[in-house]
């Protein structure tokens, strides 16, 4: 169980700080929920402890693993030869989905890379901006950064 205060990563959304425990009453029943502040979006979210597990909740990164994530940036990236987009956006969902913050950052650098050389579907553009965001969210709170400088981190990795 986690405390108030506890940074944690909820798949799909993000990173956050749980703001409280409170018990509420949904459709008849009670249960006991994190608040999460999720500083990036600038939006609650409410997270039944009794699922904390199944929704794959964790805790955020240790600053060891920061760098770490960022050297998934580092040197060259084969560009993703599938050409079926469909596919690809169904192998990147699942990397997402999977709440593996490297998972993620592959995800963010393999988008970003084929955006800078044959561009994105649409669909694609908005998995980047989500992808992106989650990552980001995660970074901010591992390192005590601003949004900013954890993004122009990446760029700066990438492009070197």
């Amino acid at each position: 169980m986690y405390n108030v205060g506890d940074k944690i990563v909820y798949p799909m959304h993000g990173a956050g700080v749980i703001e409280s425990i409170e018990e509420r009453e949904i459709l008849g029943k009670k249960q006991l929920y994190y608040v999460l502040k999720m500083p990036a979006r600038d939006m609650k979210v409410m997270i039944p402890i009794d699922n904390a597990t199944i929704a794959g909740i964790r805790e955020v990164i240790d600053t060891d693993s920061f760098d770490k994530v960022l050297s998934v940036f580092k040197g060259t990236h084969e560009m993703d030869v599938n050409t079926n987009w469909n596919k690809r956006y169904r192998e990147n969902m699942l990397k997402i989905r999977s709440g593996n913050i490297f998972e993620v950052a592959d995800v963010v650098k393999s988008l970003m890379v084929r955006e800078k050389e044959k561009g994105l579907s649409t669909g694609e553009k908005k998995m980047l901006l989500s992808a992106k965001q989650i990552l980001v969210s995660e970074l901010v709170l591992a390192n005590d950064m601003e949004q900013s400088e954890v993004e122009t981190m990446i760029s700066v990795v990438l492009n070197s």
